[in-house]
């Protein structure tokens, strides 16, 4: 399958967390380019997707190969390798990307320190360019908000150039249970729509996951937080 994507992979410095988010013209997106796995990395793969890719890579971060390494190594062993695209973070926040010269312009990468940020057939770099700009300006929010951010900031200045059509946002702890993993399947403006279910999800959803037994506390905490949740009307 084809996903002519803009995502950003990525690591907060200051919790630990890896997270993903990423939109597409093409439905279900968070099915196939978004992998994790807590205190190991964050991968996501798009273009003409192979999705052994994210599984392989963080087979190798597991190992101990940096980001750069990891991604290298199973770079140079895929055979269609200049019809893919790959963002990938690692556990220590380094970060690496691959774009094949075969993905449809306007494509490329930008990476730096927690964030590898990516995009395929765009309108143009400013996608990529905007997504970086607002990570790296938004360093004091949660790492689901700066992902948020980023989505927003991408589709606003262009996005995939076919349309708007899915997004996905997955953040990992500690635990091996995702913190968050919302999708909007299908949707004419998917990132607007992301939204609206994140913020459902900050009242709804993440008082509950927060309570929820972890390997420190195997029973959780839900007695702390029973009447916290806000009803709908």
């Amino acid at each position: 399958m084809k996903l002519n994507t803009f995502s950003i992979a990525a690591r907060c410095a200051k919790t630990g967390e890896l997270g993903v988010a990423v939109s597409t013209k093409v439905p279900a997106v968070g099915a196939i380019c978004p992998f994790l796995q807590p205190g190991v990395g964050a991968v996501s793969t798009q273009a003409w997707v192979n999705p052994y890719l994210g599984p392989r890579i963080l087979t190798e971060l597991a190992n101990g190969l940096s980001a750069e390494a990891a991604l290298q190594k199973v770079i140079e062993s895929e055979a269609d390798r200049e019809i893919r695209q790959v963002g990938v973070v690692d556990a220590k926040g380094r970060s690496a990307a691959y774009t094949g010269v075969q993905t449809d312009a306007w494509t490329g990468h930008r990476t730096g320190a927690d964030y590898s940020v990516q995009g395929n057939m765009l309108v143009d770099e400013r996608t990529v360019t905007a997504m970086v700009d607002v990570f790296v300006r938004s360093a004091g929010e949660s790492l689901v908000e700066r992902l948020m951010l980023a989505l927003e900031a991408g589709q606003a200045a262009g996005g995939d150039r076919r349309g708007r059509q899915s997004a996905a946002l997955v953040v990992y702890g500690s635990e091996d249970y995702p913190f968050a993993d919302l999708r909007v399947d299908e949707h004419p403006d998917p990132v607007t729509e992301l939204r609206r279910v994140l913020e459902v999800a900050k009242r709804e959803l993440f008082p509950f996951m927060r309570a929820l037994p972890t390997k420190a506390n195997p029973r959780g905490t839900f007695a702390a937080v029973r009447g916290a949740i806000a009803p709908r009307d």
